[in-house]
């Protein structure tokens, strides 16, 4: 893992090209994967869920993230030569700080069923990738577990069982591979005294690891300078490997109405609907304005440089994950079916709320920010 990584979050990538999504570079059409890797992506980061589907077998969308996807995704990435990012989310859907929900088929176990129920899963999911010649070359527990997993045993601040969990999972992929380098992800790469703390309870408790993956969302986190400090902080204090596990930018503020709406959205409503769900100075002006560089073209590839440069000169900084740049605008490609918000207990329409910060126009066609990538 000699070179700074570069890497792109493609979970959806699927999900995209079965709704029709199409890439362009210069104007001609390709695969996106091909196109990244083009301009000198050389990781890919899959999340993986444990049964995105509900009973009757509905799929939750937001790339419906099951083994079968992600085996297929890494074949793709090890033919292009790139390494792969595996991110467990113990759950059958998203889990972030704002929800862990527990798999379906692990309701109501006790705290000890439960840290076997990870062991096992990882042993399983690990051996199945192996098997078919697409082993991870890293392997993230659990996703952004700023807030602990596995809710409500394992919410902070039960560190006890935060960490029985998340020790459960590294020892599975042990089980499997004794090499791989782990990586443990919180968010809000900006927040020093959260994960002094996070960090100081988990290593009192914990199973070796070897890196700190932060997420970085400069309209949600902070500024540059702020990052900068917690990863130099965290690579000084822990002796540990740093990589924003999750970052991206805006290339517009301008809204998508001619592209994806989903299709039970009024006609009437279709514009507001599409305001509504991206960042932009029309909708959350108080957000856009927290950020360092415009939402522009040009300032999504200064942003690129700006964060890269922050990144290779911390001492064991290793690079970037960018998240879902290929999740451009088509019918039907969103973060939710309505199973999903069900699951998760949440009543919002599932579109594309990502839109403006991809590494593709609404057309599909490469931004320069691609460019800015390759040279660095």
């Amino acid at each position: 893992m000699g070179d700074f990584i570069k890497g792109m979050d493609v979970s959806l990538l699927l999900q995209e090209e079965e709704c029709g999504a199409r890439f362009y570079d210069d104007g001609v059409e390709g695969d996106a994967l091909e196109i990244l890797g083009k301009y000198g992506a050389n990781y890919v980061r899959l999340r993986i869920w444990n049964d995105p589907y509900d009973e009757q077998g509905n799929p939750y969308g937001g790339g419906t993230n099951d083994l079968e996807k992600t085996i297929i995704l890494s074949k793709r990435a090890k033919k292009l030569g790139m390494g792969v990012l595996l991110d467990f989310h113990y759950s059958d859907f998203w889990a972030d700080p704002g929800k862990q929900t527990v798999p379906k088929a692990w309701r109501g176990y006790s705290v000890k069923e439960l840290e076997k129920a990870v062991y096992d899963y990882t042993v399983y999911v690990m051996k199945a990738l192996k098997d078919v010649g697409v082993a991870p070359t890293m392997v993230q527990v659990g996703n952004e577990i700023t807030n602990g997993l596995l809710w409500p045993t394992g919410k902070k601040p039960n560190f006890d069982e935060i960490a029985l969990y998340i020790n459960a999972g590294i020892r599975g992929v042990r089980e499997v591979d004794k090499n791989v380098d782990i990586m443990l992800h919180l968010d809000n790469g900006c927040f020093n005294s959260m994960y002094i703390e996070w960090f100081d309870n988990f290593i009192k408790r914990g199973e070796d690891f070897q890196i700190i993956g932060m997420s970085y969302y400069s309209f949600w986190h902070g500024t540059l300078d702020e990052l900068s400090f917690n990863m130099k902080d965290m690579a000084s204090r822990y002796g540990k490997k740093i990589a924003i596990a999750e970052v991206s930018m805006g290339f517009s503020m301008d809204d998508y109405r001619d592209h994806e709406v989903p299709e039970d959205i009024p006609e009437n409503e279709r514009a507001d609907w599409i305001e509504k769900n991206l960042i932009g100075k029309a909708t959350r002006p108080d957000l856009v304005e927290k950020i360092e560089y415009p939402m522009t073209k040009q300032g999504q590839s200064d942003f690129m440089q700006d964060l890269m440069e922050r990144v290779k000169a911390v001492d064991g900084g290793i690079g970037f994950f960018y998240w879902e740049p290929a999740w451009i605008p088509v019918p039907g490609s969103g973060w939710a079916s309505e199973e999903a918000c069900m699951y998760i207990g949440e009543n919002r329409k599932g579109g594309n709320e990502w839109a403006n910060q991809a590494l593709f126009d609404y057309d599909g066609n490469a931004l320069p920010a691609l460019k800015t990538i390759k040279r660095f």
